[in-house]
């Protein structure tokens, strides 16, 4: 009969008593060109609405005047909680309400439970509605009626940006590679590389398999690509010098801490190990199965009375981590060969090769969780080789 325990990090209900006279609740259904507030105010009977323009400002006044309107009729308000939904604006309003003394929550959208029906009717106004009957759920204790996401300082958040930025400039620089190919393809020309250093000289010296040089304008149009090519390989090469730099110059951060100790991991490069701390492993989560939960690499079955099947991966998580956990699984058979975890694969998939593709998310999973034991409490995965620190 004894309470579960609620971990500090549980934000899948609220860990605050609701006093729901004393407490003004908000909601706001964002979009780039206003901000539909409804609130529930205490004394009033009416669910106020008003809609704002996207001004920080304007919603911290219509805060107060909802809270003077609740004092006149004789109410104490002792506490203000706002709630929105992820999404483009980010979670700089809920810091800047944090600031400011006023409760502010990021609801996941994906847990608000919606009508199933064909063509359901879809307004701000009817989202804000639903949004107040999840909020008060939440406020009230009530398990799983919605989570939140975790709101992260300036800090953490700018710690992402290196990584991200690296992961859009190098599909840039496939892009551009690709496209100098397939025009080159168009003249019969195949064995050229534009990533070689000295690719820009030898662009003037190609000729076709009849014998005549590039037409003009082709060539032009080639010499503007390597351009572009140069200059997104010079800020991969900048952004990759800048973090060996700051890993360097404070090698006892926490968050630089965890990159080298990961990295020290033979098959587990910088890059990848960069990635995993800041996208997943420096966060607060509560145990083996949140990471895996929030990597996106649990199942998702399908049980109905007698039908029992499993329709694949949830990829509710983090996309970033785990496509970078399912390539750094297969560079863990060849680099790890003789760990745990590559024998717990072989073992599974000797008979039937069948099982590899998806044995090897199974692989990824345990690896992630053995990665984050690694940085939390220091345990080693069994048979795992490191580099020398």
């Amino acid at each position: 009969m004894e309470h579960p325990m609620l971990h500090a990090n549980d934000l899948s209900r609220s860990l605050n008593c609701l006093e729901q006279d004393r407490t003004i609740i908000a909601v706001i259904e964002m979009s780039q060109s206003n901000w539909l507030v409804a609130g529930i105010v205490p004394g009033i009977e009416r669910h106020p609405l008003k809609k704002l323009a996207p001004n920080e400002e304007d919603l911290l006044r219509l805060l107060i005047r909802w809270r003077a309107e609740a004092t006149k009729k004789g109410r104490t308000i002792v506490r203000i909680a706002v709630a929105f939904e992820a999404g483009r604006d980010g979670f700089w309003l809920a810091r800047w309400l944090c600031a400011r003394d006023i409760e502010a929550y990021v609801i996941h959208p994906t847990s608000v439970a919606v009508s199933r029906e064909h063509r359901r009717a879809k307004t701000d106004r009817l989202d804000t509605g639903l949004l107040k009957r999840v909020f008060i759920g939440w406020l009230r204790g009530e398990p799983d009626h919605c989570h939140m996401a975790a709101i992260p300082t300036l800090e953490e958040e700018d710690a992402k940006r290196p990584n991200r930025e690296r992961e859009g400039l190098v599909r840039e620089r496939t892009r551009i590679v690709n496209r100098i190919k397939s025009c080159l393809v168009r003249f019969g020309i195949r064995n050229f590389k534009p990533t070689l250093r000295k690719a820009p000289e030898r662009l003037s010296m190609l000729c076709t398999p009849e014998g005549v040089p590039l037409p003009p304008n082709t060539l032009f149009e080639l010499r503007r690509d390597m351009a572009r090519l140069r200059f997104v390989i010079e800020q991969i090469k900048e952004i990759e010098e800048t973090r060996a730099q700051r890993l360097e110059q404070a090698p006892q951060e926490n968050s630089h801490a965890m990159v080298r100790l990961i990295a020290r991991v033979i098959g587990v490069g910088v890059e990848t190990a960069d990635m995993l701390v800041h996208e997943v492993l420096a966060r607060n989560l509560r145990d083996r199965r949140a990471v895996a939960r929030y990597a996106g690499l649990t199942g998702s079955p399908d049980e109905s009375g007698s039908r029992r099947r499993e329709k694949g991966l949830a990829k509710v998580g983090n996309a970033r981590v785990r496509r970078g956990m399912i390539q750094l699984a297969w560079r863990f058979l060849l680099f790890q060969k003789d760990s745990a975890l590559a024998q717990w694969y072989r073992a599974r998939t000797e008979i039937d090769g069948r099982k590899r593709k998806t044995m090897i998310v199974a692989l990824a999973r345990k690896l992630l969780i053995a990665l984050w034991r690694l940085v939390t409490t220091g345990e080693t995965p069994a048979g795992v080789v490191l580099r020398a620190a």
